[in-house]
């Protein structure tokens, strides 16, 4: 069975309440179209714009952009699982380079929150990527493998199986850098080949997406390549019209 395509966008820390409601509004058509064609769309709002995302639109896949692996206590700035169930919330990002980058996250709390995420029932998009040091030092491969198997460890066969994971090399995201699109399909090869050595047929339902300064003149090369699933897009999925564009040409 064929995976179906996946293009959810990344806000990053952009738009307001009113701007994020605009959005949601005019993404009725957006995924009317993407339906048509066969794809699955969604976006992760910053915190205070999940709600309105929801409200406005609620059939349209909507993603916190982290959460914290308990489900309460003394972390002063950070937000729980149980309350983004609450408000209908059942995607979140893990482990974008952003907050690995900025924010201290490791491996090892990617793993934390991965296995309550699991617990929860909620679907994660779990990031992977290389640095440009790293990259340049050609550890790409040593450094996705790290990453994937400790982010992974300890989960169940089925929730793999229904989970996103997504490769954005660093020293592409935002930078108007692109990994090839052999690259790309090279590591999402490389990133199903540790699934199915840790977790067998669930490779071939795990949907891998690229991510990095991926636009609508680009994602139709990616799309085509055969371990590539979709796309983990930042700025191009700001605007309706590049979201549509993104959708058009798959």
């Amino acid at each position: 069975m064929a995976r179906k395509k996946l293009l959810f966008g990344n806000w990053k820390m952009n738009k307001t309440i009113a701007e994020s409601r605009e959005f949601a509004k005019a993404s009725k058509e957006l995924l009317a179209f993407a339906d048509a064609k066969g794809v699955d769309i969604g976006v992760a709002p910053v915190y205070l714009s999940l709600s309105a995302v929801k409200e406005e639109n609620p059939k349209l896949n909507v993603a916190a952009e982290n959460c914290h692996f308990e489900d309460h206590g003394a972390f002063t700035g950070e937000i729980a699982i149980p309350m983004l169930k609450e408000i209908g919330i059942d995607w979140v990002i893990i482990g974008h380079s952003e907050r690995r980058t900025y924010f201290g996250e490791t491996d090892e709390t990617c793993n934390k929150k991965l296995l309550a995420l699991e617990k929860a029932g909620m679907t994660p998009i779990f990031c992977v990527g290389e640095t440009l040091e790293e990259y340049e030092a050609g550890r790409t491969k040593e450094v996705v493998k790290r990453q994937t198997l400790k982010g992974l460890e300890g989960l169940g066969k089925q929730f793999v199986n229904d989970m996103v994971i997504a490769y954005e090399p660093v020293w592409s995201i935002g930078t108007g850098k692109n990994a090839s699109k052999e690259i790309a399909q090279d590591i999402c090869s490389f990133i199903r080949e540790l699934v199915r050595e840790q977790y067998g047929d669930a490779a071939e339902n795990v949907r891998i997406l690229y991510g990095g300064s991926v636009k609508p003149e680009n994602v139709h090369d990616y799309l085509l390549q055969e371990d590539v699933d979709g796309a983990l897009v930042g700025g191009a999925s700001l605007k309706v019209d590049s979201f549509k564009a993104l959708i058009e040409n798959i």
